[in-house]
C-alpha cells in the first residue's frame, strides 16, 4: 500500500541515512521513514489504525509504536489531538520521531523512548488520562522460531521485551475508567488475550477477525476492550484482505482511506 518517496511535499526536511527510505503513506500527505531489511508495518497497522476510534480532542498512547505507523495514522483518520508512541529500541523510535517533524506533526504527536513494562514513569504524566490505547503488540511467545533475539524483527514479532500481560497491565493503567484499547493479534492467541485483558479490567466489547481470502481461515483478529466495560461482546462481519492475488477488496481501500 505503499511507494518509495523522497522529500518532495512533505511539512519538513529532515536527514535520512544509510539504508532508509520515507514510503508515501497516501494519506494527508503523510510519508513514513523505513529502513530496508528493517521491520516495515504491514497491514496489521493499517487495519488497526482503521478499526480504532478516537473523539475530537482525545489523546491516545500507542505502545509498541514501532517507527510511529499507527499514530500518524491515527491523526490521519481520527480526532485525536494529542498521541503519544512509546517504543523501546532506541534507533526505532529515534526514526519515529523524524517520521514525526517530516509530516510536521510534533505538536500532536510526541514519541517517548522507554519500556511497556515502565509505562509507569516514562508517560507517568497519562496514567489514568488517556481516553485510547492501542497497540500491535508482538505476536509471537519468546521460545517460538526466534533465531536472531537481538534483530529489530525478532523484537517487534516475539515477546522478548514484553508480554501479553504486560501490554494489557499498560492499557489498563493508562486509560481512565471507561477509557478504550484497541488491539490487533493472531487468533491463535484469543483466549489468552481475553483471559490477559479481564484480569485487568479491561472487558471485550468487539471482537473482528480478519481474513486474507474469503475461504481461508482468519490470521488476524481486531480487539476493542473497555476499562471497566460491562462484560457484554459482540464479534462483527470479519474483514476479507483479498478478492484474488494481489486485488484487495473494496473494504481494504475503505479502511485505508483511497
Amino acid at each position: 500500500m505503499t511507494r518509495e518517496g523522497n522529500m518532495t511535499g512533505y511539512k519538513n526536511e529532515v536527514p535520512l541515512y544509510p539504508g532508509e527510505r520515507i514510503d508515501d503513506l497516501q494519506r494527508n500527505g503523510y510519508g513514513i521513514i523505513q529502513k530496508e531489511g528493517g521491520f516495515c508495518f504491514g497491514m496489521d497497522a493499517v487495519l488497526l489504525s482503521g478499526f480504532a476510534k478516537a473523539g475530537k480532542g482525545a489523546t491516545a498512547v500507542d505502545l509498541g509504536t514501532g517507527t510511529g505507523i499507527i499514530p500518524i495514522l491515527l491523526k490521519a483518520k481520527t480526532g485525536a489531538s494529542r498521541i503519544y508512541g512509546l517504543e523501546i529500541q532506541p534507533e526505532v523510535a529515534e526514526m519515529a520521531e523524524r517520521s514525526v517533524e517530516l509530516n510536521g506533526l510534533s505538536e500532536h504527536i510526541t514519541i517517548v523512548k522507554g519500556d511497556i513494562k515502565e509505562h509507569r514513569s516514562c508517560l507517568s504524566e497519562l496514567i489514568g488520562k488517556a481516553d485510547v490505547v492501542t497497540s500491535n503488540p508482538p505476536y509471537m511467545k519468546k521460545e517460538s522460531g526466534l533465531k536472531n533475539p537481538g534483530d529489530s524483527k525478532s523484537i517487534s514479532r516475539h515477546e522478548l521485551y514484553c508480554d501479553l500481560g504486560d501490554v494489557c497491565r499498560a492499557a489498563s493503567d493508562l486509560l481512565h475508567e471507561n477509557g478504550h484499547f484497541y488491539m490487533v493479534h493472531r487468533p491463535l492467541r484469543l483466549a489468552d488475550i481475553i483471559s490477559a485483558l479481564r484480569e485487568v479490567r479491561l472487558e471485550p466489547k468487539r471482537i473482528k477477525f480478519v481474513h486474507p481470502y474469503i475461504d481461508r481461515e482468519a490470521n488476524m483478529v481486531l480487539i476493542e476492550a473497555v476499562k471497566g466495560g460491562r462484560p457484554e461482546c459482540r464479534v462483527e462481519k470479519p474483514i476479507i484482505v483479498y478478492e484474488s492475488k494481489g486485488v484487495y477488496t473494496r473494504e481494504i481501500y475503505d479502511i485505508y482511506g483511497y
